[in-house]
């Protein structure tokens, strides 16, 4: 039995991954099939197989990707830096639009493994986002009156639903919308006034 050369084996997932969002992107998470998959990465589906067990699988692996990428992103910015200028490094208003984000949520009601994904995923930045809210909150920069999980939350559906509003608005002005955006943000998470200094 030939040995499995787990770089080549990691290398060639990540290829797949990366057909699959093309598919995704283009057909939408249901319009994008087994077959089209593979024909985006060159390889048959039983060759596919060696690699993902099924189509929400791949999906399963793209959110894990995702969530790995945003740690490192974190961990990354938030040494030794802002806070808020770490947050807001995540929250921009963007013209492409979130097309598998979309697709995501839609998918998430009808399929109880796409719910659980997608909830796994929610839970991995969650817990990212209210770690670096903690240590906002240690260092002076947010109300330490907030509850950082529940604020972890909210930030979290503000910077899902900001996706859309290209979509809503497609001659939105993009970089207007992220400043008012991250001043809604700012407003909501400074620290109170201190009372000895009116």
């Amino acid at each position: 039995m030939r040995k499995l050369d787990p770089v080549k084996h990691e290398e060639k997932r990540r290829e797949i991954l990366g057909a699959a969002e093309r598919c995704f992107v283009r057909d939408g998470l249901q319009g994008a099939s087994v077959s089209s998959i593979c024909a985006e990465a060159g390889i048959s589906p039983g060759h596919l197989y060696h690699y993902f067990s099924s189509k929400e699988a791949i999906i399963s692996a793209m959110i894990e990707v995702r969530l790995a990428e945003a740690a490192a992103r974190f961990a990354k910015l938030a040494e030794g830096a802002d806070v808020l200028d770490t947050l807001f490094g995540e929250m921009t208003v963007s013209r492409s639009g979130p097309p598998l984000l979309l697709e995501a949520l839609a998918e998430a009601n009808r399929s109880p493994t796409m719910a659980k994904a997608l909830q796994d995923h929610t839970k991995g930045v969650h817990s990212l986002l209210a770690e670096l809210l903690e240590k906002g909150q240690a260092a002076g920069a947010i109300d330490p009156g907030l509850d950082r999980n529940i604020t972890a939350s909210l930030i979290i559906s503000i910077i899902d639903g900001s996706k859309t509003l290209c979509l809503r608005d497609p001659k939105l002005d993009v970089k207007q919308a992220t400043k008012a955006l991250q001043t809604m943000i700012i407003r909501y998470l400074a620290p109170p006034p201190d009372p000895r200094t009116r």
